[in-house]
């Protein structure tokens, strides 16, 4: 894995295969608590699902049981007991939601767009360009992009203290270095796009 860094996203890497690219959702999975939100970015086919099934997996979810909610917009999921590393996930919910059929942003708050943000739930919004305005100040993004049949580039960006720890305890996890004065992980970047 080769961390690169870019100028539209604080920390860019590959993942060769769908089955590393469930295990780096699995390692963020294990980081999140209850209240956090990741938005993800990405082509139709680009791994966003696959990548919310492993993030199921480290909040100790039933991962199978994760699928698209393209057709229903919401899908809740209980994560009770304890993720695979042993943390108590403290009966939080993970809440995923694709906004692939909402027209515009005016629609979001249709869906049980409030309901679902603050505590109780770990949030993982596909599609999340189109609520953008609605993203609370500090939350994780993740675009995906599709680089081979199975490879994907993975851009990350925090968008405020929480998610700048977020991301860096995710590269840890992965066993990927930083360089202190690298990136400046946990700005508040406020609304920026």
């Amino acid at each position: 894995m080769t961390v690169l860094s870019v100028n539209e996203c604080d920390v860019a890497w590959e993942s060769a295969s769908p089955a590393e690219s469930l295990r780096m959702g699995e390692a963020l999975g294990r980081l999140l608590q209850a209240g956090d939100l990741v938005a993800l970015f990405g082509d139709l086919g680009s791994g966003k699902t696959l990548l919310v099934r492993g993030v199921a997996a480290g909040l100790g979810c039933i991962a199978a049981e994760v699928h698209s909610p393209s057709f229903t917009l919401v899908n809740e999921y209980a994560c009770c007991g304890n993720d695979p590393s042993g943390r108590s996930t403290n009966g939080c919910s993970l809440v995923h939601i694709d906004l692939y059929r909402i027209a515009s942003e005016a629609d979001v708050p249709g869906i049980g767009w409030d309901e679902y943000m603050g505590p109780g739930h770990v949030v993982l919004v596909e599609w999340a360009d189109r609520a953008l305005g609605r993203l609370p100040r500090d939350h994780l993004r993740v675009r995906l992009e599709t680089r081979g049949p199975e490879r994907r580039r993975l851009c990350t960006r925090a968008m405020g203290p929480r998610s700048g720890a977020i991301l860096r305890g995710w590269l840890g996890g992965l066993g990927v270095a930083l360089e202190a004065a690298a990136f400046d992980l946990g700005e508040d970047r406020g609304s920026e796009a």
